[in-house]
């Protein structure tokens, strides 16, 4: 395993990386709306709380994951290429549900899923970069 340096590769790493740390900060602000509805009286379900800690973890797991590419791991590269690609689709997925949550949920739920969506199109781009 050798440390990714080349040039575009580095950077579509570090573009990925970028979007996994506005996912992680997204998130967070997401579990803190939470933590301060719910503090205020507001109406909170224990699938928000669930759901949105599970959200902040997977964005420490995916910025493990990117840190592992970076040093040259093929086999985290193509966990977080899947991550990347099918997280988004099951967060709103699972948040579309009727009845599950308020709106308000889905579209912050939304917002996290678009921004590590933006990582798989960096992350698709390094195919060459983590050969067979």
């Amino acid at each position: 395993m050798q440390t990714i340096e080349r040039g575009a590769a580095r950077d579509r790493l570090g573009l990925a990386k970028g979007f996994v740390a506005a996912y992680g900060v997204v998130s967070a602000v997401v579990f803190g709306a939470i933590a301060a509805r719910a503090l205020t009286g507001g109406e909170v379900s224990s699938f928000m709380w669930i759901r949105s800690g599970v959200v902040v973890a997977s964005a420490v797991v995916s910025w493990w994951l990117l840190s592992a590419a970076a040093r040259g791991s093929r086999a985290a590269y193509l966990r977080m290429r899947l991550i990347a690609i099918v997280a988004p689709v099951a967060i709103v997925g699972v948040d579309l549900i009727p009845g599950v949550c308020p709106l308000w949920f889905l579209l912050a739920q939304t917002g996290c899923a678009i921004v590590l969506a933006g990582a798989a199109v960096p992350l698709a781009r390094l195919r060459a970069t983590f050969p067979k």
